[in-house]
């Protein structure tokens, strides 16, 4: 049991490691302004984190000298000590790491492949994630991928998301802090419209509540019941927004929309000294309660979508309304 009284999986967490694919955006960037804007580019958007990091009182990342191992077991007592039944990783320093991490912890993790989908053997590289390296699910950051996620180029991977019954995690919205990507392709969840539309059968989950397109978010999830919504981040992009908006308001609005069987608990925990964020689980708990949602509701959204779309049987855990009590 967790530390709030009843069951939690965090479907929304990052294992810390390099990612292959900002690599290559980094050199993209500097193909195009030189390696001087590039170091500019990277400044200002240290600026807006470190910003953002004062404002949530959180202590400064230091680079990690500790082994995958040694971190893993780090991540491993920060879960163990918030009772969390499962943390899902979105990433972790390529596939092959993170499947590593994954298989030495088997009952407390489980991680998402995260690789290019418009990358050469994008679909061979997800099944092997799956049916090798025993990851869960695939992560896309859509602003990175070069091509409309409708493409047909795309469509092999989309196909073994639907062969395997993996679900699909997406990042909308602008990427890496102020001072990073605020414009590309697919910056918008309704890129995904056509392609939730051909695969019904594959559950698409968009990050963050739209990360500043809630409304484009809702109107996607209107017209495709298989997209659901996370809760993670810090929704720092709030403050960016033309209206008032809080994340009570995006619960609230979402709950009445999608309902709760599409809403999905995060927080999109990765670095230490951070560890585990649990001030932004309390958050999300205590807006649930202001909200009076009921304790079906609840049970639904802080654990038993995440067990419905992982495929988990656990005990204590409902995954439909139905059974939830």
């Amino acid at each position: 049991m967790s530390r709030w009284g009843f069951p939690v999986i965090d479907f929304h967490c990052h294992f810390p490691g390099d990612e292959p694919v900002q690599e290559r955006l980094d050199a993209e960037y500097e193909h195009v302004c030189g390696p001087a804007k590039l170091a500019r580019l990277r400044a200002n958007a240290a600026a807006y984190h470190e910003r953002v990091r004062l404002a949530r009182t959180l202590p400064p990342t230091e680079p990690e000298t500790r082994t995958t191992e040694e971190v893993a077991a780090a991540w491993r007592a920060d879960a163990d000590d918030a009772g969390l039944t499962r943390v899902v990783f979105m990433s972790g320093g390529g596939n092959d790491r993170l499947g590593g991490v994954v298989a030495a912890h088997r009952e407390r993790f489980a991680g998402f492949a995260n690789h290019q989908p418009c990358a050469p053997g994008a679909a061979a590289e997800l099944r092997r994630a799956v049916t090798e390296l025993g990851l869960s699910g695939y992560k896309v950051i859509a602003p990175w991928v070069t091509v409309p996620l409708a493409d047909r180029s795309l469509w092999p991977v989309w196909e073994v998301c639907e062969e395997y019954g993996l679900p699909v995690v997406l990042h909308f919205g602008p990427v890496n802090s102020g001072g990073g990507l605020g414009h590309a392709p697919n910056m918008d969840p309704i890129a995904l419209h056509d392609v939730a539309k051909a695969f019904p059968s594959v559950n698409f989950v968009v990050a963050h509540f739209g990360c500043g397109y809630p409304g484009e978010l809702l109107r996607l999830g209107w017209s495709n019941a298989n997209v659901h919504v996370d809760t993670s981040s810090n929704h720092e992009w709030t403050r960016w927004m033309p209206y008032e908006l809080t994340l009570k308001d995006l619960f609230r609005r979402f709950h009445e929309t999608f309902g709760p069987e599409r809403i999905v608990f995060g927080t999109d925990s990765c670095d230490f000294p951070w560890g585990y964020l649990t001030p932004h689980a309390d958050e999300q708990v205590r807006i649930v309660a202001e909200l009076n949602l009921s304790p079906r509701d609840r049970q639904l959204i802080f654990a038993g979508n995440a067990a419905r779309l992982l495929g988990l049987d656990l005990p204590g855990i409902a995954t439909t309304r139905e059974d939830a009590a």
